[in-house]
């Protein structure tokens, strides 16, 4: 070919890759130039302010990524109990976060310093704040036991440090949790600049704390007040804007800021359930159809590996009388519970999520899944609250003057706030007229256990009905026991036990699911879809928990690759 239409034809084809490299071109070359204005966005001179380069949502302290899916809930491999409490059902999971390990003892009395700290029992105004978060360590006594040694010991005695902390009710493993999120986002504002930096020790006390919400909704209410301290002391990496004096204004991280971590909480069932099963690298039709019987792969509780064969994959009650095998090599290695970490994790990396301990989960306990009404995110128990707005329009925050404190079905005294919380209260009418996805606060009883839902919602009548009539009793769908408990004149505590023959059920709005084997329980209960319940005031010395998190953003954490 001629040397000059060689030269014309890469001519033309490079004009023709230009035209097409222009075409393709994106709409916008900076993340800081809003497509739908134009506008520049974070702008010294002003405007609106966006962390434009948020990547990542940042996996909190004691927290692994897992990733969401769909599984089958429910599906039990063996149901020798016959208690008809599990239909398997197909659910779909969000990504979210979980601990890798359960709550230990030291973890937990980290949080029990904190609260001597800020609310000294020595002050007879917080003194039931430190008892309401005490775990009970009664719980081991038995009456034809020797069990002491762990009464005394189990819960602050350095040996038993990384152990998972027992004695904890639902409640206060939702205070733990709470108390958690303050902390972790409090720490985390304090790294990006935007509170002073060891404020978290130095300058804490009863009416000067630190509460996340409290902090989105009126960061000045933090603290106290405290300009010194909520004004930060390292502002470096972060777009301010200033007043015609020259000082900085807009001080104060947004959630538009990317800085605020979200909050800790319980698993839902679903998500404990899901995670356990650790589905991620097991894609087989069988397993992801709900055939998998452990956390870990395979059919028995012993290691098939040949490195490590016999040895047991968690921390069970093998027999009757046999908690942990004859010592020596068959041995579980624990005769109560064991060190967290003591057995593999399953493919999500997450620690005995069979055995050791069972844990509390979020949900209110029902025999039934409700998947024809919901199979995305699957949660029965949510109480929708709003915050108290004073007369001027701003929030309300607690002080110490206005601790409210519920006394427990079993006496135990516990704050409902606690100072530089904001006031929640239930949401009302402003909320909830002519939606069509939630109508009332309480949620719980929805579509089963309310009136619409009752088996026999004919017999409701609240005008005729008098409590303790046989009607009464035989009316709701579920008829537990109604203790009461009151307090006279001089703050002694009056129980009143239910003593009615017609109660048919120890089902109602406050027993809480609770997941997984224990060290105290057999093989059976080692399966991820089994599910138990126990009353959320009460404590065991076989319950513990572990926190959960929720996820923003993409799905996968490989999302680039995944385009790619």
């Amino acid at each position: 070919m001629d040397m000059k239409k060689v030269v014309a034809l890469k001519v033309m084809v490079v004009l023709a890759l230009s035209v097409t490299a222009i075409g393709c071109k994106k709409s916008s070359s900076s993340k800081n130039s809003s497509r739908a204005t134009g506008w520049q966005i974070n702008d010294k001179e002003g405007g609106f302010q966006y962390n434009t380069k948020f990547q990542e949502q940042e996996t909190s302290p004691g927290l692994v990524f897992v990733e969401g899916g769909t599984f089958t809930k429910g599906k039990v491999q063996d149901d020798v109990m016959h208690d008809w409490n599990n239909t398997p059902t197909q659910q779909h999971v969000q990504s979210f976060y979980m601990d890798e390990t359960e709550v230990t003892n030291m973890m937990y009395l980290e949080y029990l310093d904190w609260i001597k700290r800020v609310y000294p029992p020595t002050d007879e105004n917080f003194r039931a704040i430190y008892h309401g978060a005490l775990p009970d360590t009664l719980v081991w006594r038995n009456r034809l036991g020797f069990n002491e040694i762990m009464t005394e010991n189990y819960l602050r005695h350095p040996g038993y440090a990384e152990y998972p902390v027992v004695g904890v009710s639902w409640i206060q493993a939702v205070e733990f949790a709470n108390w958690r999120s303050d902390r972790v986002g409090e720490m985390a504002l304090q790294k990006a600049g935007y509170l002073k930096r060891g404020s978290h020790i130095t300058d804490v006390n009863a009416d000067a704390t630190f509460s996340t919400d409290t902090y989105i909704n009126s960061p000045t209410s933090t603290y106290g007040g405290n300009e010194e301290v909520i004004n930060g002391d390292d502002r470096r990496g972060r777009n301010e804007q200033t007043d015609a004096d020259g000082n900085p204004v807009n001080i104060y991280a947004k959630r538009e800021s990317g800085a605020i971590p979200l909050k800790y909480r319980l698993p839902t069932e679903t998500e404990w359930e899901y995670a356990a099963l650790g589905l991620s690298e097991l894609r087989s039709y069988n397993l992801y159809r709900g055939r998998k019987k452990y956390p870990w792969d395979g059919q028995y509780t012993r290691s098939g590996k040949r490195k490590n064969r016999g040895d047991q994959k968690a921390n069970f009650k093998q027999g009757k009388g046999d908690y942990g095998g004859i010592a020596g090599w068959s041995d579980d290695g624990a005769d109560i519970t064991n060190e967290v970490k003591s057995y593999a994790p399953n493919d999500f990396g997450l620690y005995d999520m069979a055995g050791n301990v069972a844990e509390w989960v979020a949900d209110v306990y029902r025999p039934i899944i409700d998947d024809e009404f919901n199979d995305f995110n699957y949660y029965r128990g949510n109480v929708y609250t709003k915050n108290a707005i004073n007369d001027d329009g701003t929030v309300k925050v607690v002080t110490s003057d206005d601790i409210v404190y519920d006394t427990l079905s079993n006496g135990k005294v516990v704050a409902r706030n606690l100072p530089g919380e904001i006031l929640q209260v239930p949401v009302d009418e402003n909320e909830t007229y002519l939606r069509t996805n939630f109508d009332k606060s309480n949620a719980i009883n929805f579509r089963d256990g309310d009136r619409r839902s009752s088996r026999n919602f004919e017999s409701f009548n609240d005008d005729e009905e008098t409590e303790g009539s046989a009607k009464a009793e035989t009316s709701l769908m579920y008829n537990s026991p109604k203790h009461k408990i009151s307090r006279d004149s001089l703050g002694n505590i009056i129980r009143e036990y239910d003593k009615s023959n017609n109660r048919s059920s120890l089902i109602n709005d406050e027993v809480r699911v609770y997941k997984g084997g224990s060290w105290k329980d057999r093989e059976y209960w080692l399966d991820p879809a089994q599910r138990r319940y126990f009353p959320q005031d009460m404590a065991t010395d076989y319950i513990g928990f572990r926190c959960a998190m929720s996820r923003v953003g993409s799905k996968s954490k490989n999302k680039n690759k995944t385009k790619n």
